[in-house]
C-alpha cells in the first residue's frame, strides 16, 4: 500500500504539470482544456502521455506502475482546477475523470500477462461484443431498519459491501438500499479481440474483457476498431468447493480511441507518402499494381484487374435520402484448381483491413452479427460477425456455393445497402458493413457447363447473383500454347526453391498505397458523364430494337456498377478526376463479364434477365406461351390434358413436343403449375 504523503506528492505534481505545460504555440495547453469543458459538455480531460513523459518522467513512470492508487488523486486535482474556472459545470457533473491516450508503447493482446496486472497498459483491438449499458454503483446509501439511521459507504470491490454495523444502535442486521440517496454512473462490458490482419497464422484469436464506465459507455460497438488505455485487473473464478487459484483478465479501461470510423487505416510516415506519389506519378503504375496482384498465379488478367478495383473501392455517396454504396462486390465460378482460392487469400492479405472465411464454416450468424447469452449474468450482449468487423474493407467468402441457404439470404442487405439489421433478445440494432465481397464458388456438377445459364450452373440465387458488380466464369479448358506456357510459370515456381516472383510492388507498400488512395474520393467529369450515358443509351436501344421478346442488355444497376470501377481506376492513379480513359476501361471489363455470363445460350446475345430472373429472355418468352396456353384451356375445360396442350402448342405457336415437355418441366420445377393427376396439368392459384 503506497503511503498518502507519496499520493499527495504525485497529486501535486500532476497539477504542477496541468499549470505550466505549455504546447508549441506556447499556451497553458491542459488549463485551456480545462476551460473549455463546460463549453463541449465534457466530464473528462484526455491527457497525451508523451506530455507527461516529457514534462516529468518520474511522474510518467508512477502512472504506468500503479494507477489505480494515483489516478484518483488525479481526478481530485483536476476536479479542482474545474472548480475554480466554472464552479456552476463542477456542481453539475460532479467529478472529472483524467484520461491517458498514446502510452510509449503498445501492449499486444496475446502478450497480457501475469506481470501487467495492476498497471497501465495500451491494446489496440476490434470490439466483437457489447452489452448493454448498467447502473454501477460507487457509493452506497444504506438504511438501518432499526433506527433509520442513513449510513453512506464507498464501494470499491466488485462485490457490492454492506456496513458491519450501525453507527447509531451499533444494530448488525438490517439494513437496506436507498437508490435515491446512492451514487450510479453508468458501465458496459464490452469485449476486444485481435486485429484479423496481426493474428498469426493458425492461432485463435485472444480476448479480453474491458469494463467502461461513466462518459466512456457507447463511445464504441461491435466491429469498431479501437486502441484502449486502461489498468489490468483480475476477477476471481468460483468453483464448487470455493474461491480457485486460477483468475481471469479484465481491463479497467481508462480511455478509448475509435479508429474504426475513420480512414486512416495504416499509418503512413512522410517518407511513405513521397515514395506513394512518386509511383503515382508513373504513367505504367495501373499496369505495375496489376502484375503485382497474385504474382505467383499465371494469366487471369482480367480477373486481376477487377480484384484491384476492389481493393481500391469506388467513392460511396451519401444522399439525404438514400446511401449509395462504393464498395465492389465480385463473384468468381470456375473448375477446380484454377487458381480461386489463391486470389482470394491473396486479396485478404492485400487489403489493408481483410477477413476471409468459407462457406461451409460460416453461418448467418457467424456472417452478420448475433445475440449471445452472456455467461454468468445471463444477460444478452451483441456480437458483431466477419462482414461487420471488415467494416470499411473487404472480406472473402470461399466455397459459397457449399453455404446453407438461410446462411446466404443473411447477406443480401450487407451487400447492397450495407448494414446488418438483427432484432433478437430484446435488441434491436443496425450495424454497418461497409465492405467489398469477394466471394469464389464452384459450379454445380463439378465443372461449368456453357451450354447452361449461370444461375444453373451454379447452386445460388439469382438475387444474389444480381448484386454483384462483376462475375467471371474460370474454365480449365485445353489449349496447348497456353498449357506450355502456364506449365513453365509453374515448373519455375518450384525451380526457385521457394523465392517468391518478384512483384514491382511489395504487399506492404501496397497495402499503405492502397489505404492512403482510400483519402482521395475522384469526381466524375462532363466527358466521363458523356461517354457512361451514351453505352448505356446504346446497350438499351439495342434491346428496344428486337421488341418485347428481345433480351435487356444492361440495367441502372450496371450503370453503377461502370461508376464504382472507374472510380476505382482512378483512385490507382491518385486522380482527383475520373477521366474518359477510366471509364473506356470499366466499360470494357463490365462487356467482359457480361460476355461470360451473360449471353443467352440459345440466342447468343447479351441478356441481363440471366442474373436478375435465372432464365434468359427468350426462356421467359417460350414459358409466358406456354402458360397463356394452359389458362385459355382452363377455362373451357377446369384442367388441362396433355396431349391436347402439345397440339395446341404446335398449332398455335410452332413448338414441337421435345420442347413442349421441355418448358412444362421448368414451370412444374418453379411450381407455376402442377399435376393433380398424371397427364393432366393445371395452374397453382
Amino acid at each position: 500500500m503506497i503511503s498518502t504523503s507519496i499520493l499527495i506528492q504525485s497529486e501535486e505534481a500532476f497539477t504542477r504539470f496541468i499549470e505550466e505545460f505549455r504546447d508549441e504555440r506556447d499556451e497553458v495547453k491542459y488549463e485551456q482544456a480545462i476551460s473549455e469543458m463546460a463549453v463541449k459538455g465534457q466530464k473528462s480531460i484526455v491527457i497525451d502521455f508523451k506530455d507527461i513523459y516529457a514534462y516529468d518522467t518520474d511522474l510518467a513512470r508512477v502512472i504506468l506502475s500503479n494507477p489505480e492508487d494515483h489516478l484518483p488523486y488525479f481526478d481530485i486535482a483536476a476536479f479542482s482546477k474545474l472548480r475554480m474556472r466554472d464552479p456552476l459545470h463542477a456542481d453539475q457533473i460532479k467529478r472529472v475523470h483524467v484520461r491517458f491516450r498514446g502510452l510509449p508503447s503498445e501492449t499486444l493482446l496475446r502478450k497480457v500477462g501475469s506481470e501487467h496486472i495492476s498497471s497501465l497498459v495500451m491494446v489496440n483491438g476490434i470490439i466483437v461484443r457489447a452489452s448493454a449499458v448498467q447502473p454501477f454503483i460507487i457509493r452506497a446509501a444504506f438504511r438501518c431498519t432499526s433506527c433509520g439511521e442513513i449510513i453512506l459507504l464507498d464501494q470499491t470491490d466488485q462485490f457490492l459491501k454492506t456496513p458491519k454495523e450501525c453507527s447509531a444502535c451499533n444494530s448488525r442486521r438490517g439494513f437496506e438500499l436507498i437508490p435515491k440517496e446512492s451514487v450510479f454512473v453508468d458501465s458496459q462490458r464490452i469485449t476486444i479481440q485481435e486485429r484479423p490482419e496481426e493474428l498469426p497464422a493458425g492461432q485463435l484469436p485472444r480476448q479480453v474483457n474491458v469494463e467502461i464506465k461513466d462518459d466512456l459507455v457507447d463511445t464504441a460497438r461491435p466491429g469498431d476498431r479501437v486502441s484502449i488505455t486502461g489498468s489490468i485487473g483480475i476477477i476471481r473464478r468460483q468453483g464448487r468447493g470455493g474461491v480457485l487459484r486460477t483468475f481471469d483478465f479484465v481491463l479497467e479501461a481508462n480511455n478509448i480511441d475509435v479508429s474504426g470510423r475513420e480512414m486512416e487505416l495504416l499509418e503512413i510516415t512522410e517518407e511513405d507518402e513521397e515514395r506513394i506519389r512518386e509511383l503515382a506519378s508513373d504513367p505504367w503504375i495501373h499496369r505495375r499494381i496489376l502484375q503485382s496482384i497474385a504474382p505467383s498465379i499465371y494469366g487471369l488478367d482480367a480477373i486481376k484487374e477487377s480484384i484491384m478495383y476492389l481493393l481500391f473501392s469506388g467513392v460511396s455517396k451519401e444522399l439525404p435520402d438514400v446511401r449509395i454504396r462504393g464498395d465492389i462486390n465480385v463473384l468468381l465460378v470456375g473448375d477446380p484448381g484454377t487458381g480461386k482460392s489463391q486470389l482470394l487469400q491473396f486479396a485478404s492479405k492485400s487489403a489493408p483491413r481483410g477477413l476471409l472465411t468459407t462457406g461451409r464454416g460460416s453461418t448467418a450468424a457467424g456472417l452478420t452479427a448475433a445475440v449471445v447469452k452472456e455467461g454468468g449474468t445471463g444477460n444478452f450482449v451483441l456480437e458483431a460477425g466477419a462482414l461487420v468487423l471488415g467494416d470499411k474493407g473487404i472480406c472473402c467468402i470461399d466455397e459459397m456455393d457449399k453455404m446453407r441457404d438461410e446462411d446466404r439470404g443473411a447477406i443480401h442487405p450487407a451487400m447492397e445497402q450495407q448494414v446488418v439489421s438483427i432484432a433478437k433478445g430484446g435488441i434491436v440494432a443496425t450495424l454497418n458493413a461497409r465492405t467489398s465481397l469477394l466471394a469464389a464458388a464452384n459450379p454445380t456438377l463439378g465443372r461449368y457447363n456453357p451450354y447452361q445459364t449461370i444461375a444453373q450452373n451454379m447452386n445460388l440465387p439469382v438475387t444474389i447473383l444480381s448484386r454483384f458488380d462483376l462475375i467471371f466464369v474460370l474454365r480449365d479448358l485445353p489449349e496447348a500454347e497456353k498449357d506450355a506456357k502456364l506449365a513453365e510459370h509453374i515448373l519455375r515456381l518450384h525451380l526457385a526453391a521457394g523465392t517468391p516472383v518478384t512483384a514491382p510492388l511489395e504487399t506492404e507498400l501496397l497495402r499503405k498505397y492502397i489505404s492512403y488512395s482510400k483519402g482521395i474520393n475522384p469526381v466524375m467529369t462532363e466527358e466521363v458523364i458523356t461517354s457512361f450515358r451514351d453505352f448505356y443509351v446504346r446497350m438499351r436501344t439495342a434491346s428496344m430494337e428486337g421488341g418485347e421478346a428481345s433480351a435487356i442488355s444492361i440495367t441502372a444497376r450496371q450503370l453503377e456498377s461502370l461508376v464504382r470501377l472507374a472510380e476505382a481506376r482512378a483512385r490507382v492513379h491518385l486522380r482527383e478526376e475520373v477521366t474518359v480513359e477510366d471509364a473506356e476501361a470499366s466499360i470494357a471489363l463490365m462487356q467482359r463479364s457480361l460476355e461470360q455470363v451473360g449471353i443467352d445460350v440459345t440466342t447468343g446475345e447479351i441478356d441481363i434477365d440471366i442474373l436478375y430472373t435465372g432464365k434468359p429472355r427468350s426462356l421467359q418468352m417460350q414459358l409466358q406461351k406456354v402458360l397463356t396456353v394452359i389458362s385459355e384451356m382452363e377455362r373451357v375445360t377446369g384442367v388441362v390434358k396433355d396431349e391436347d396442350l402439345f397440339d395446341a402448342l404446335l398449332q398455335d405457336h410452332g413448338i414441337n413436343r421435345t420442347e413442349s415437355a421441355r418448358l412444362i418441366g421448368v414451370l412444374m420445377r418453379d411450381g407455376t403449375i402442377y399435376s393433380p393427376r398424371p397427364g393432366f396439368y393445371k395452374r397453382t392459384s
